[in-house]
């Protein structure tokens, strides 16, 4: 416990996470000014034109849906210039994800639940770059000063010293995640409130907001634990950084172009992008031009497919478990002077 304390103090006292926590709220604050100088409170004339537009927007969608019923049934064929898929069900309005609401047509008002998601996907975004840099430069800083070795001095046990750091590395980041993330969507609820609209979020929205709130915890995490293991192995914060890097240019970018160039199969299965966007997200389709080489002419191909956040997490845990276990083997035996 002493050695737990002593490390979530050193953690603090660094300058660098000082820096970053005020980068957070600097991002946070500008975020929450913006919104709140591009909101106003809608009149009674705005609401009313909204829903009318809302109201119009769902007829027109169930006009589409019984018009490919009656062209998929030869009972009539109306001349429809719009694409009409070979499952009607595709078009049905009651298995949309969600219909047009009078939000949609409110421009220059703040709608709590039409951008709550979308905010909470940028603030996952910030931790997870502040859990890599705090997690890299957490260790990296006391590696390439002797800090470590100092610590080994009094707690001679490496492995033992180690997980405290990671542990503590963890502990303080999700804590600070967690508190972020509350009054980051609690001061956007107070600004739908009082200069936009709240809407009425009801117990599937927060279901699944909850939903991604808890993915974007687990993925902070596990950037921070990436960072750290990666620095741990390199010596130094840098090591994490080049290595981010490397990757984001040779593969993600270089790789990616080859592999379109080479019109190669689901190039976005080997992309680790692809996995953290289905993680977050739950699910995401990719376009895959050769599925549908085999098909007809007169039959239609949609030439998508799916990552779920099944699979997406194993990925993720594997890559970043890996790098972990690598790290704490290599430091058990590394000569540290």
């Amino acid at each position: 416990m002493n050695l737990v304390r002593a490390e979530l103090e050193r953690l603090s006292a660094r300058r660098f996470v000082q820096l970053m926590v005020v980068l957070l709220v600097l991002a946070f604050g500008v975020t929450a000014a913006t919104t709140l100088a591009g909101s106003h409170r809608p009149s009674a004339a705005e609401l009313d034109s909204a829903r009318a537009k809302a109201i119009e927007a769902r007829q027109s969608m169930e006009v589409s849906y019984q018009q490919c019923l009656a062209q998929r049934d030869a009972i009539s064929m109306p001349d429809t210039q719009g694409y009409l898929p070979t499952d009607c069900s595709d078009m049905d309005p009651a298995r949309q994800e969600r219909l047009p609401i009078a939000a949609d047509y409110l421009p220059g008002v703040f709608s709590f639940v039409q951008q709550a998601r979308p905010l909470l996907y940028f603030l996952i975004a910030f931790l997870v770059l502040f859990g890599f840099l705090v997690g890299a430069s957490y260790i990296g800083a006391d590696l390439n000063s002797g800090g470590v070795v100092n610590l080994l001095l009094w707690r001679p046990r490496r492995l033992t010293v180690l997980g405290a750091k990671l542990a503590t590395l963890l502990g303080a980041v999700l804590a600070l995640a967690l508190v972020a993330s509350l009054f980051y969507l609690a001061t956007f609820w107070v600004i739908g409130q009082a200069a936009g609209l709240a809407g009425q979020p009801d117990g599937d929205f927060w279901r699944s907001l909850a939903a991604v709130h808890g993915r974007g915890l687990v993925l902070v995490l596990l950037a921070a634990s990436t960072g750290f293991a990666i620095a741990t192995l390199g010596r130094h914060t840098s090591a994490a950084l080049g290595a981010v890097a490397a990757y984001a240019v040779v593969w993600e970018l270089g790789a990616r172009l080859v592999l379109e160039i080479a019109d190669a199969r689901r190039p976005d299965q080997v992309m680790l992008s692809s996995y953290i966007g289905a993680w977050l997200s739950g699910e995401v389709q990719f376009w895959d031009s050769q599925l549908c080489r085999g098909s007809s002419g007169g039959t239609y191909c949609e030439g998508f497919y799916s990552l779920t956040w099944g699979p997406s997490l194993a990925v993720l845990l594997a890559i970043t478990g890996g790098l972990t276990v690598l790290a704490f083997a290599v430091f058990r035996r590394r000569d540290l002077n």
